[in-house]
């Protein structure tokens, strides 16, 4: 389970974006870019959110899903596909899986949010559970895989994932030409290197950051340090951004010289409720961290056009009231 696939070998690049735009079209929502005067104002610039939340699950995690159950060849797609995730990417490819007619298995981890493996049970994938460790759920994966045959679909390291997760970018870029900066959030690295692949290619004078949560900050880390940095115990509310960065994904923020902000998740909260209040519009912890991180980098970003990816709106609402208050 640890080497890599044949997926993982080669990064893919702006032609593999630009396929997987057209690839998924048939399936997954053009998003629209929203836009709030009030929350412009108390930002200091112009913000332009690129609506992932409203995407089909909830969350961009679709479009790099459907992308890799869409490429597969019949005879691979006849033998299901298999991942591990603690949400939007299980309930992504349990989706996707279900557009073309296949069998789908999602290795999922103790104490992930029950609204999001509830999302992956109702889109009809086969549950397969594992401790809570990185270690114990690439196990369990690896022996799902063994024992049905399935193609792996990786969260992030997927150069099919990284490719369809471009598209966001693509489709903000097309909608919103001459974007002085474009934040994504970054967690596995899935969005942030696609999203640097696209903005790279069509806007290349654009700035590119992604937004971490100051407890899980190993992109941070590893960017600063010119290496990965993979010993950490995440502890932050953003659950879609515990996870590791990938090691092609590190490839691409370094190449595409992507730098991370990091934000407290105090700051994340806030934007959370503020996006709730002037836009009517509820947001994850993972999405609204990238929100933060304008406000928290005020100086930075004054005066200018800033493209926003808001990656997902999947929130237990039994801990939405604690989020909000935190």
């Amino acid at each position: 389970m640890n080497a890599p696939t044949p997926s993982e070998l080669l990064l893919p690049d702006f032609r593999d974006v630009l396929a997987a735009a057209a690839r998924i079209a048939p399936h997954a929502h053009t998003t629209p870019v929203l836009r709030s005067r009030s929350i412009d104002a108390l930002a200091g610039c112009e913000l332009y959110f690129k609506a992932e939340h409203l995407q089909r699950i909830g969350a961009f995690k679709f479009r790099g899903a459907c992308n890799a159950v869409w490429s597969l060849s019949d005879t691979e797609a006849a033998r299901g596909v298999v991942t591990h995730s603690s949400g939007n990417h299980g309930a992504a490819l349990a989706l996707a899986a279900r557009t073309r007619g296949i069998a789908c298995h999602v290795v999922v981890p103790e104490g992930a949010v029950a609204a999001k493996l509830a999302a992956i049970d109702a889109y009809g994938a086969t549950l397969h559970y594992s401790a809570a460790g990185i270690d114990a759920r690439e196990a369990e994966c690896a022996q799902v895989q063994s024992d049905t045959g399935a193609e792996l679909v990786h969260p992030y390291t997927d150069a099919r994932v990284i490719a369809g997760q471009g598209t966001a970018a693509l489709e903000l870029l097309a909608a919103t030409p001459a974007l002085d900066a474009l934040i994504a959030p970054v967690g596995g690295g899935g969005l942030a290197s696609g999203t640097a692949i696209a903005s790279a290619a069509v806007s290349p004078s654009t700035r590119l950051y992604v937004a971490e949560p100051s407890g899980a900050a190993e992109t941070h880390a590893s960017l600063q340090a010119g290496k990965r940095i993979t010993a950490f115990v995440p502890d932050t509310i953003c659950d879609g951004l515990r996870g590791t960065l990938g090691a092609p994904n590190f490839a691409l923020l370094q190449r595409y010289a992507v730098e991370a902000l990091v934000v407290d998740d105090a700051d994340t909260a806030a934007a959370m409720r503020l996006f709730l209040q002037r836009a009517k519009q509820v947001l994850e912890p993972s999405a609204a961290v990238a929100l933060a991180a304008v406000f928290a980098n005020r100086s930075r970003f004054s005066g200018q056009k800033v493209g926003v990816i808001l990656s997902g709106g999947n929130v237990d609402p039994n801990a939405l009231a604690t989020l909000l208050a935190h």
